[in-house]
Parts: C-alpha cells; structure tokens; sequence
C-alpha cells in the first residue's frame, strides 16, 4: 500500500461500525455503561469536527492524560480521525518524570481531567508548548474548553477522516523508563496497521469476542480488532495489587472469550483463584506481557481456564511489538525446564512479519548494517529486529535513537531491543536479560536470565535478581532474592546454604558466592513485573560495604 492511500488507524473502527453496529465496542462493569461501535464511531467523528474547529490540526502533537473511560476512545480516535497526534505517557511514572515528558513531546494541546489540568497549572507542565487545553469531566472553570462544547459545536456537521499515509505520525508512546528515562517512540498509521494485522493473525482475533484487557493502550487495540474492551475497576498502574474478583465477576458476566494481563495481575489472580476455588468457564486465550512469566504462575493459570484454553506470551517492545510468541502449551511441555537449567527464557519464534538476528555485543552506535554483525545460533548476543511494526525513531532523542536503530542499505531501520539472547537450531529465540543488566566480571560476563532461571525454582523463592557491584570489567555478583509471602519467616541462613549448593552445580553460577534479602523488589509501574535491577544493585552495594 502506497503512502497515497488512507492508513488512518480509525479506519478498522468505522469498519467495525458498519460491521457489527450494534454490538457493544467498549463495556463498563462498575457502572454497566455500554458504547456501542456505531456509537464510538459516531462520538469520535463528532469530536474529530470538534478539534478542528478548536484548532487542533493534523500533525498536532496532542498531550492526553485521561483514565480508561469512555471518554478515552471517544478522544483518542477522535484525535486519530482528525490526523492529530496523541501522545500516551503512563500517569504512575510520577509527576517529575511527567514534566520532562510532556516538556520533550512540545505538545501544542493539552486533553485531561480537572485533576489533570490541576496539576498542569501548579507543576509547569508544557508551560512553553501548551496553547489549547480540553477538560474531560469538568468545566471552564479548571483552565480549558470542555469537551462536551467540543462535542456540541461539531452536531449537524459532516466528518471527514484525514488522509494519513503509512509513514504519517500517529501517536507517541512514551516507554516505561524502566531501564533510564522514559523516551516517546515515534508510531506511523502503518507501524499501528501492522500491528493490528500482525495480533489478528498471530492470535486468530475475530470480531464479536470479549476482551478484557487489564493494560490500557491493549484495550485501544480491542474496538480496532472487533472486539469488546470490558475494562475492569482496577488501578491499571498498580496491576499487581488487583482485587481478583473485579477480574472473575465480569468476565463471568460478560462471557469474556480472551484476556491481556501482565505477569504480576495473572500471579495474583490465579492465587485467589486455586485459593477460592475461581475459574474461568469462556475464555480461551490469555496474552501476557512485559517481562517473562514464570513457569509456576503459567502453571497454576493455566487451571483456572478450559481444556483447551492458551496462554501466550508475546515478545516485544514499546518499539516493536509483537516480535515474538509462544504458548503455555510449548513452555510447560518443554521449554521451561531448560529454562530451569540455565538456558535463558524461550520467547518463541519471530512473528511472520518480523526479520530478527542477533549481533555482537557493544554499548556502542551501529550506524550502518552489515552482515558480519551477526552471531551463529546458540552465540549470545543483542537481538535486533526490522518490520512494519518498528518505530523508526524517537521523539527529539537524536542521541537515543542513533543507539538504539541501524539503518540497512535499502533504508530499512533494524531496532535494537536492548535485550540479549540467542537462536537455536529451531529458530526459537531465547531471552537472557538486558543488555544493561549484564555483570562483568574479571573471569567472565554474566547474563540474569540464565543465572535467576537456577535459582527460581527453590521452594522458599518467589524470585531472584542478579546484580552486579562495583566497576565493569571487575563487577562482583551478587543474588538478590525475594522470598514467598510465606517462607519470608524462614532462616536466611539455611536458604543461603541452598541456594549456594544449587548455584555449585552450574558453570555459570558457580562464583556466586554472595546472596543478599530483599523484603519486596522494586519493580516497574507498567506492569509490576520488570525488577528495577539499577535501584537492587545500589542497595547491594550499600549492604556490602
């Protein structure tokens, strides 16, 4: 499809209407609110003609700060239908991370809540960008146009879609800074259809199923794939501390047929579950995402669905996603007790559309491609991907972008994860951990993955997090470990012990000596899953002095 022809990424969305009109595009259970597709295709048309009257223009950078609600489809595809360009920045980052966000995205816009807009005006946030602000849920009064008189303006009129081509700017995501501060990745209308096709296929999504998508930007995918977003009452930055019944309740209600969740909301899910004896009677598949989920919370899930129920965990980036898949079936069946023994994570196998190589390992720009750069099966190295679905760049980050993207000789942009691993002689990719993560020692080079994958298993613990202290190059090891909610009363001593006995049993672990307690690691806001290993290796180091 050439850049000529419309890629807008609302189009599936006024498909689905003409489609399926009547069936409900998103659902409510706290308060029963249905909008139906015909609906979300309506409001968000009206709002489109609303924010070019208002004077948001196509290629206008958009800040939104609005919780899931009806209100965020209607904008974020009013925003799409308009040619704008929204931009996502998780709220649980924090206020001073927020700031500098919103200050690099130059938004000439602003769409939030009266809290949002609060906070806006006391913190300085896009003070210099910032011109026109919308108030979601509220009045004049807290600084802006309400969007209800942007709805209003725009009755009687004709909407027309704006014409984007596949390399148009369709949004910035803001990453979740897990690893160094958040950066806004770039999103064209075709990296968004790519996508799109890309889950539809992979996962065989049909119109008319019932998703109930726990991460907000998965719930935008729903009504653009068919399906039903049953968004559930839930603190969607805190998806670890969940309360299970708002999962159970409405996808018994509702019928829920599939269901995205991180791996910390399906641990505790499943918890409650085999505990109260929950289950889940129609849905059929599970995607989780956002660090690896281990092998006992896949196992113990995996009893609360139907027979012939799947989990799969996708692999991927901010930057590029999906990359890789692999289901539960394959995992418990074979891949996690390799897993186990040292070997890394299994991701699976790169999705159709994706080109994927590993290459030697470097903290240093790769400007330009060249097929040397790439490792043999089996070669740990740093995973690199090209396809429709990669971000080219990011926002006002030159220095950041020339790090983490090589261009080939056709142009094409190859995006390094930042990730190490390796291929095996099935084209499986295996994940070893971050390429920042790894400890560098005098006598050799550590990889987390393969190192906690040793450790995991013991009985008394819930995970574990290799760090290293000290410089690079002389980098001593040392295991974090968090143990079961309730083996926390067990003695350190006599886990140490074990621990030490088991890592004496593989070349890769035997020089791990020190193992260090830790109450609760600190982990990521998105999904509760990614270990801030940065913040674990200053408390080593100050533990160890």
């Amino acid at each position: 499809m050439s850049d000529a022809e419309n890629v807008n990424i609302a189009l599936p969305l006024a498909r689905m209407a003409n489609l399926q009109p009547d069936t409900p595009a998103i659902i409510f259970p706290r308060d029963g609110r249905t909008i139906t597709f015909r609906e979300l295709d309506h409001e968000s048309s009206l709002l489109a003609t609303g924010f070019r009257k208002t004077g948001i223009h196509p290629g206008m950078r958009v800040a939104l700060l609005v919780p899931p609600s009806p209100e965020l489809f209607m904008v974020t595809f009013g925003l799409f239908k308009a040619g704008a360009v929204p931009v996502f920045i998780d709220p649980g980052i924090g206020a001073p991370q927020l700031k500098g966000c919103l200050n690099e995205a130059e938004p000439e816009a602003f769409i939030g809540t009266p809290k949002a807009h609060v906070a806006r005006r006391l913190l300085g946030w896009g003070k210099k960008s910032i011109r026109i602000s919308v108030v979601v849920s509220g009045g004049s009064l807290w600084g802006g146009i309400p969007l209800t008189s942007i709805r209003s303006s725009a009755v009687g009129t004709t909407a027309a879609m704006a014409v984007t081509g596949r390399h148009d700017t369709a949004a910035i995501l803001f990453t979740s800074g897990s690893t160094g501060s958040p950066k806004g990745a770039v999103y064209s209308h075709g990296t968004f259809a790519a996508q799109i096709e890309t889950l539809r296929e992979l996962y065989d999504i049909r119109p008319g199923e019932i998703d109930l998508p726990t991460f907000p930007l998965f719930a935008l995918f729903a009504p653009a794939l068919g399906m039903t977003a049953l968004i559930p009452e839930m603190d969607f930055t805190r998806p670890g501390t969940v309360d299970p019944q708002q999962i159970f309740g409405p996808a018994a209600k509702y019928s829920a047929t599939t269901m995205f969740g991180s791996p910390a909301l399906l641990n505790r899910v499943s918890r409650y579950g085999v505990t109260n004896g929950e289950k889940f009677s129609t849905i059929t598949r599970v995607i989780s995402a956002g660090a690896p989920v281990p092998a006992t919370v896949l196992q113990r899930f995996t009893t609360l669905l139907p027979p012939h129920a799947e989990i799969f965990t996708p692999y991927g980036a901010t930057e590029a996603l999906p990359v890789c898949s692999i289901g539960s079936r394959e995992i418990l069946g074979e891949t996690a007790a390799l897993t186990a023994e040292g070997h890394g994570v299994c991701v699976g196998s790169p999705v159709s559309t994706i080109t994927l190589a590993i290459i030697h390992i470097t903290d240093e720009p790769v400007p330009l491609w060249y097929d040397q750069l790439q490792l043999s099966p089996y070669e740990v190295g740093e995973i690199v991907v090209r396809g429709p679905q990669v971000s080219r760049e990011y926002l006002n980050r030159p220095e950041a972008t020339k790090l983490a993207k090589i261009t080939d000789a056709t142009g094409e942009i190859w995006h390094r994860m930042g990730d190490l691993g390796y291929v095996d002689n099935q084209g499986r990719v295996w994940f070893c951990g971050r390429k920042s993560h790894r400890v560098e020692a005098a006598e050799e080079t550590l990889f987390t993955i393969p190192v906690e994958g040793i450790f995991n298993g013991h009985p008394s613990v819930f995970r574990t997090a290799l760090v290293g202290v000290g410089v690079k190059g002389s980098q001593h090891p040392v295991l974090c470990v968090e143990l079961e909610a309730d083996k926390v009363t067990a003695s350190h001593n006599i886990v140490r012990n074990e621990l030490i006995e088991l890592a004496s049993r593989y070349p890769h672990t035997k020089n791990i000596r020190t193992i260090l307690f830790h109450p609760s690691f600190p982990v990521d806001i998105r999904h509760n899953a990614k270990i801030f290993r940065e913040k674990l290796a200053i408390w080593a180091g100050e533990h160890l002095r």
